[in-house]
């Protein structure tokens, strides 16, 4: 099951747990909130509607079909947020521990870089544009095989090893 929610609406984790639990044998999440890094007093997240939500399928696609997952659930806040909100939920659910933390690791890490959503940050009377981070980029890149798959094969890279294996 493959689940993907771009929303205005709040964030239940609860909720969203009860539903990729299932009868996997693990479950991986990550929730993000909305620091005050600075004074900031709002956060203001917007997207492309409906190309957003594509390249969070795209993702979640790619992750369910690398790691065998169960299911795979991103839901992301749009709109203002104050300091404390949740602003993102990914979770993953697996046969093994193994698969459910890697495709979390991944799906957080591609969707900072992959989808396109634009941050405005505001601080007292000032707002700004949050430009993207070298970090988020180092991050998602360390998911991109060096080598494409040749035709019939299947890359799979790995962020605890950083290496790249292929099967048939």
């Amino acid at each position: 099951m493959i689940r993907v929610i771009v929303s205005e609406v709040q964030i239940d984790v609860a909720t969203e747990m009860a539903m990729i639990e299932g009868s996997a044998g693990a479950v991986a999440t990550f929730t993000g909130l909305v620091r005050a890094d600075d004074g900031v007093s709002v956060l203001d997240l917007e997207h492309y509607p409906g190309a957003t939500e594509a390249a969070l399928v795209r993702l979640a696609n790619v992750a369910t079909s690398r790691w065998s997952l169960c299911a795979a659930t991103i839901v992301h806040r749009v709109g203002p947020m104050a300091p404390g909100e949740r602003i993102v939920f990914v979770g993953a659910s697996a046969a093994h521990r193994g698969a459910a933390l890697e495709a979390c690791t991944y799906l957080i890490d591609r969707l900072k870089t992959d989808a396109p959503f634009w941050k405005r940050e505001t601080r007292g009377m000032a707002s700004n544009w949050v430009e993207p981070r070298d970090s988020d980029d180092a991050a998602a890149a360390r998911w991109t095989p060096i080598n494409p798959p040749l035709e019939g094969e299947v890359a799979v890279a790995s962020a605890t090893d950083g290496g790249v294996s292929r099967s048939r």
